[in-house]
């Protein structure tokens, strides 16, 4: 039984100093591998930002579509306000029963009126 505990006391060692060597090879290679690869990594970055740059570039929307998306937000927008405001004549000068949908189209209006204003302030707010 002791001759056994040796053994194992003696291959954990030998696993011990192979792992302290492993991790001290390692730790050295990235101080030789910096020397010699300073300019590459300068040129794989530099590649990498054009290319993110031109698939950007690809992905924006010019400013006559943002000006053309803003119009056509803006129609539906002044659409939903006239069916709100003739729906609330209706309710209150001729009694009709609209309540409800004067109620939905308002809330439409309202919510249309801030994407409105958000997508307006973030495409042209630096003019």
């Amino acid at each position: 039984m002791p001759q056994a505990i040796k053994t194992i006391y003696r291959a954990s060692l030998s696993c011990i100093a192979g792992i302290i060597f492993a991790f001290s090879v390692v730790g050295a290679l990235p101080a030789y591998a910096e020397d010699s690869t300073a300019g590459d990594s300068a040129q794989i970055l530099q590649a990498f930002n054009r290319q993110h740059r031109d698939a950007e570039h690809a992905k924006s929307i010019t400013d006559k579509d943002k000006q053309r998306i803003m119009f056509l937000l803006g129609i539906v927008l002044i659409t939903l306000v006239l069916i709100t405001g003739g729906l609330g004549i209706a309710m209150g000068l001729f009694g009709k029963p609209v309540f409800v949908a004067h109620m939905v189209f308002a809330a439409l209006s309202v919510t249309l009126a801030i994407v409105h204003a958000i997508v307006g302030l973030v495409w042209f707010y630096p003019f």
